[in-house]
């Protein structure tokens, strides 16, 4: 269910980060100008909310919530993601103010490149629950099917 909610919440902010930008552009007469506020929306909608309901659709699969390696993937994520995001708003604001990225702070960049790092460690834990998961599915499919062989073979010997 914390993706679900996940999904939700960061649909929402990625909508609201397009409203944002159009209106924050319009009033400030900086419309069309390309900055990191125009690619704000795209990138939570794709690493937000469309990366939590890939998340939801495996776990309703590999029941991949019951894992520690999810929960840490659940809040490195969500974490780094926030980071980067935040970083990328204020970036996208300096550059509609007419600043360049050599006129202001080195720690911009660095921040950021600390959510991707984030990001990356998130992405790391879910591998491994997914691996996990799928590993206990092949054993729950490996003994089911013997199951169904020795049933098969007893019903067989009784005929």
């Amino acid at each position: 269910m914390k993706s679900f909610y996940a999904a939700a919440t960061w649909l929402t902010l990625g909508l609201a980060a397009g409203v944002f930008y159009r209106e924050f552009t319009k009033l400030t007469g900086n419309l069309g100008v390309e900055s990191e506020l125009s690619l704000m929306h795209t990138h939570i909608l794709a690493l937000g909310m469309m990366m939590f309901l890939i998340v939801l659709a495996l776990d309703a699969v590999l029941t991949l919530h019951t894992r520690r390696s999810f929960t840490v993937f659940f809040w490195v994520y969500n974490a780094g993601l926030a980071v980067t995001i935040v970083m990328m708003l204020i970036r996208g604001l300096l550059t509609l103010d007419g600043k360049s990225p050599a006129d202001t702070s080195a720690a911009i960049p660095g921040i950021a490149g600390l959510g991707h790092i984030l990001l990356t460690v998130g992405l790391i834990a879910l591998f491994m629950a997914i691996r996990e998961g799928l590993g206990e599915r092949q054993e729950r499919l490996a003994a089911r099917q013997a199951r169904l062989q020795s049933t098969r073979e007893a019903t067989a010997s009784e005929g």
